[in-house]
Order: structure tokens, then C-alpha cells, then sequence
């Protein structure tokens, strides 16, 4: 099967995506003929009712598949629910606290938190949650990701929700300008990334394969997720394109966005932070990250003026103290 559909692609750069979209159609019915059995075997209805377990395990594979990426995608592309399943302000900072990041590494939103918490340099642990069966967070009836766990002793607090989760753990107050630019990360810029990266079918098999290699995929399910989401999402940016009203050439929406966030960081500062960046900055920086790799992500470098602010963004995490 993925031999068949690789031929369904022009070959591309070995780019990669790393976001989710909105649910992937149905699958085709598999053809019965490519489970023939060769000259010289048993008859075709021997052969048919002999093999009739293999062909639901396939499609039972194939479903299972097209299930996780219908709901990685659809989880990604809606606007998170801003709320947390115990109330955010009790969370207690002590050297005590144990963190852990239930994630896909591929989704923007959880990409916002590890650069939180990298840059305030706080310890956590990474727990990479299946796409297709999400058992890493069956303790949870909040069932997208991100999800952080924050346990001091033996008290234990779920957090859902990136900028939930972003906003309990920074326990001082944000100015309004900080506040306006965190809501646009989420509402308009992260709804750039599906259109552009998903532009023509050698970008998505390309984002596709670079999820496949970093996400938690066994080996059928990876190829299953590969091609059939590859295609899936070509068809589903076209869509999403519609729906946030974008411009003929997704790119250039994509320029806008980056051009006018420099200027509203403006020359005298180099962060919107001031002299360090603040939630705003690592929340741009952790969407547009997420590219990194990809013929989208050199475009924006090379076609826009924002890659002094994220070199800049890069290297305060880096030096940040551990």
C-alpha cells in the first residue's frame, strides 16, 4: 500500500511538518485482488476465505490509523479550551515540583510549553503520547494534548491547555500588550502553519514523513499515517485556506504575520520582553519553531524580517541558566 500511494506523490525534500489538522476522510475500501493468492496456490475461494482474517486485521490497522490522524488533526486545528481540571492559581512553585509533558513533538501547542520551560530553565520530564492510541494519557478524561502534571509530595495537579499551563506557572502578572500578542500567536499565526506546510503534496509527504519519524508510530502504523495523512491534509489545507479567509498564496499571509509582529517589537528593543524575552516571544517563537526543517520555515527566513528577533529568541533559551 504505501508503495502504491508513493506513487500518487511528486518527490520532494526530506522536509517535515509538525502539526496536526482537521479530520482526515474516510479510507478506501482495500481491493480484495491484492490479497490474491499466486499461480499455482489455492483456489480464489479458498484463498478468500483462508485470508479473510488478514484482511480485517489490515483494515482494522488501516481504521486505527485513520483514526489517530483524525483526531491528531482535528484536536489542532480548534482553539484550545482555556481551562484547567483543578484551578491553576494553587499551583506552588517549591524546588519540590516534579513536572511531566504528555505531548506530541510535533504539535505547536506543546512545542509553546517546552520553550517556557526551557528558557526559565525548570526541570520536566517528556512523555510522548501515541497519536492513534493515546494510552500515555488514558488516566485523563481531557483527552488533547498538551497535558502537564505537576506533583509536590503527594499532592498531584493536572494542567490542560498551553497557555493555561504557561500561565500557571509564571506567577507574576503580564501587561496587556504581552497578553494581546499570546492571543494572536493563538488565534491567528497557529492557524497559518496547516495551509503552509501542507501546501502542495511533496510538502506534505514530507511533513508527513518527518512525523512519522519523530512521533511514537509502530511500523504499519507510521506508513498508514504517512501516506494516507500526507494526502489527507494536501486535501484538508485546501480547506482550512477557506475557512481563515486566506490569500490566494498562503505564503504571503504568512509574511504578513511575521513582518507584523517585528514591527510591533519594534528597533529599540530586542525582545518584546524588553531585554529578555516574555511570554509573547517565546509563544510566537515556540509556533513558528515547529517548522524548523521545512521549505515553509526557510521561506519565512528568507522573505520576511523576523530572523534576527528568532535567532535572538534561540539563543537567549539556550544561555538561559539551568
Amino acid at each position: 500500500m504505501a508503495v502504491a500511494a508513493r506513487g500518487l506523490w511528486p518527490r520532494g525534500r526530506a522536509l517535515a511538518w509538525r502539526l496536526g489538522g482537521r479530520p482526515a476522510p474516510g479510507l478506501p475500501a482495500q481491493n480484495r485482488a491484492g490479497f490474491a493468492g499466486a499461480t499455482g496456490g489455492p483456489s480464489p475461494a479458498t484463498s478468500t476465505h483462508k485470508r479473510s482474517p488478514q484482511l480485517l486485521g489490515a483494515a482494522a490497522l488501516a481504521l486505527g490509523s485513520a483514526l489517530g490522524v483524525y483526531y491528531t488533526s482535528r484536536w489542532h486545528l480548534r482553539a484550545q479550551d482555556l481551562r484547567a481540571e483543578l484551578p491553576a492559581t494553587q499551583l506552588s512553585l517549591s524546588g519540590r515540583l516534579q513536572l511531566t509533558l504528555y505531548q506530541y513533538k510535533t504539535c505547536p501547542f506543546c512545542s509553546k510549553v517546552r520553550a517556557f520551560l526551557d528558557f526559565h530553565a525548570l526541570p520536566y520530564e517528556v512523555v510522548e503520547v501515541n497519536p492513534v492510541r493515546r494510552a500515555e494519557i488514558k488516566f485523563s478524561s481531557y483527552r488533547k494534548v498538551p497535558i502537564l502534571l505537576a506533583q509536590e509530595g503527594d499532592s498531584l495537579q493536572q494542567l490542560n491547555d498551553s497557555s493555561v499551563i504557561i500561565s500557571a506557572l509564571k506567577t507574576y502578572l503580564v501587561s496587556g500588550e504581552e497578553m494581546k500578542w499570546r492571543q494572536w500567536a493563538d488565534d491567528w499565526l497557529v492557524h497559518l502553519i496547516s495551509p503552509n506546510v501542507y501546501r502542495t503534496p511533496a510538502e506534505a509527504l514530507a511533513s508527513f514523513d518527518y512525523i512519522v519519524r519523530e512521533g511514537k508510530f509502530g511500523t504499519m502504523e507510521g506508513a498508514m499515517a504517512k501516506y494516507l495523512g500526507a494526502a489527507a491534509m494536501y486535501l484538508i489545507s485546501k480547506r482550512l485556506k477557506s475557512r481563515h479567509h486566506l490569500q490566494d498564496d498562503v505564503r504571503e499571509d504568512l509574511y504578513e504575520a511575521a513582518n507584523k509582529w517585528v514591527a510591533a517589537v519594534g528597533k529599540d528593543r530586542p525582545f518584546m520582553g524588553g531585554q529578555r524575552p516574555n511570554l509573547a516571544d517565546l509563544a510566537v517563537y515556540g509556533v513558528l519553531r515547529v517548522m524548523e526543517g521545512l521549505e515553509a520555515f526557510d521561506d519565512l527566513m528568507r522573505h520576511t524580517r523576523i530572523q534576527p528577533w528568532y535567532l535572538r529568541v534561540e539563543k537567549a533559551i539556550a544561555e538561559a541558566p539551568q
